[in-house]
């Protein structure tokens, strides 16, 4: 299966790639700076004999991405899996009345209007079988448990539940499996030292909700990596 992960350069990037070769897929690994160092990266491409491909993939640059696209059309490649892993964090302890308009656009530019790019130009290519488009999330989305402050980062991630279901809405005759995962709380550059979760431990978790083709228990397309049902 090949598999395009966003995001790829650091965090749980690296680790869905890592998780993925090991389970035997072929990984497109997207990262914002490229041909800039990705040491991490770099080397894990190097030594997977050849099944992961580093591409420069801007989630903000849609002309980038389509032409992306279409390199790999014409080069005859499909894909199996999306994941949409990059994201940004911003404006986290800004109150409303001080919080500057151009930090949430940031937020959903990258959080939600990056996926939906990826989506748009890359679902043509997503004809393997048992096809799935994973949506990285968060508990921060949850309208139910909403939590003061974050602006940002909370809504764009609310915005981006709601285009995961209306993905699955739109592509379940399709077949296509589409899910928001909430990856936990992780010690990564985002979720800072304090975090429980090991990234690696999440990325295995969302790489088997994709083998698996897990479903919600309930009508909401939004799980955490183990598969249990999130509030929304």
């Amino acid at each position: 299966m090949n598999i395009l992960i966003t995001g790829a350069g650091r965090g749980l990037g690296v680790d869905l790639a890592t998780a993925a070769l090991e389970r035997g897929h072929s990984v497109i690994a997207g990262v914002r700076q490229y041909p800039a160092e990705q040491t991490e990266i770099s080397q894990l491409a190097a030594d997977s004999g050849g099944r992961m491909t580093i591409v420069r993939l801007d989630v903000t640059d849609e002309d980038g991405i389509a032409a992306l696209a279409a390199d790999l059309k014409d080069a005859g490649r499909t894909l199996g899996v999306i994941i949409n892993n990059a994201a940004v964090l911003n404006g986290t302890d800004t109150l409303l009345e001080e919080l500057d308009i151009e930090e949430m656009r940031t937020a959903m530019d990258i959080n939600l209007y990056g996926p939906m790019r990826v989506v748009k130009h890359f679902l043509p290519l997503l004809t393997e079988p048992g096809a799935s488009i994973i949506n990285v999330s968060s508990e921060a989305g949850s309208i139910t448990n909403a939590y003061p402050g974050s602006f940002p980062y909370t809504i764009s991630k609310t915005a981006l539940n709601m285009f995961s279901q209306k993905l699955h809405v739109t592509l379940q005759e399709r077949g296509i499996h589409v899910l928001s995962v909430h990856p936990g709380w992780m010690f990564t550059d985002m979720g800072g030292a304090a975090a429980p979760t090991n990234p690696r431990t999440s990325a295995d978790g969302i790489l088997q909700l994709i083998e698996q083709r897990t479903m919600p228990e309930g009508r909401f397309m939004f799980v955490d990596y183990t598969g249990k049902d999130m509030e929304i």
